[in-house]
């Protein structure tokens, strides 16, 4: 990575993602998971305060430095166990079938094979587990979808590799799991709208 994606980028992203809208919206993505939770995209640890006490222990696979130490004072902060797992959603260090559930939020959307980082949390998780998601991606309108389209390129070079035209739906099925909910919606009305059509769910590893 270049100075850009280590130093700038983490900052931009926890300043537009630590807002009280998307706090909210964390807050209901992290209810209902419970014992030894993998997270895939850490950050700088802006889902711990939203964890509910059934949680034990947390691993984290973040590949930024910076957003790591970013999120010292939120491990410090917190009752739950925090342990870095690995820097790379792709390739998880963890045993077959060792998580009670998984965690994911504002991530596939960068990860350079958002299929395989699925694939690798289908095979931490136990079977009939559950994976929670909240991510951005392509919109439902034509119109939004076609500024999404003609704002994808700059969006992957100042943002790190993001990309506003995946859809998290497709991503997990396509990944083994079975969709059990799903709430969609528009961040914000307006200009944004590119930036903020996101997708909450939670899906169950099956077989």
């Amino acid at each position: 990575m270049g100075w850009w994606e280590e130093r700038v980028v983490p900052r931009l992203v926890d300043l537009s993602l630590s807002q009280e809208p998307v706090t909210e919206h964390r807050e209901r993505v992290c209810a209902g998971l419970s014992g030894r939770v993998v997270e895939v995209g850490f950050g700088s640890g802006l889902n711990l305060p939203c964890l509910p006490p059934e949680v034990d222990a947390l691993d984290a696979v973040e590949p930024s430095e910076l957003a790591w130490s970013r999120s010292a004072a939120r491990r410090e902060g917190t009752a739950v166990e925090v342990a870095r797992l690995g820097l790379d959603g792709q390739a998880i260090s963890a045993a077959d079938a060792s998580y009670d559930a998984a965690l994911v939020t504002f991530s596939l959307c960068t990860i350079p094979d958002a299929g395989r980082a699925l694939a690798e949390l289908h095979r931490v998780l136990r079977p009939g587990t559950p994976l929670h998601f909240l991510e951005h991606g392509v919109a439902p309108d034509a119109g939004v979808r076609r500024w999404q389209r003609r704002l994808d390129p700059v969006q992957s070079v100042l943002f790190g590799g993001c990309h506003l035209t995946r859809d998290p739906v497709t991503l997990v099925e396509a990944a083994g799991f079975a969709v059990t909910e799903v709430e969609t919606g528009y961040l914000a009305p307006g200009p944004s709208r590119p930036w903020g059509y996101l997708t909450r769910g939670v899906a169950t590893r099956v077989p």
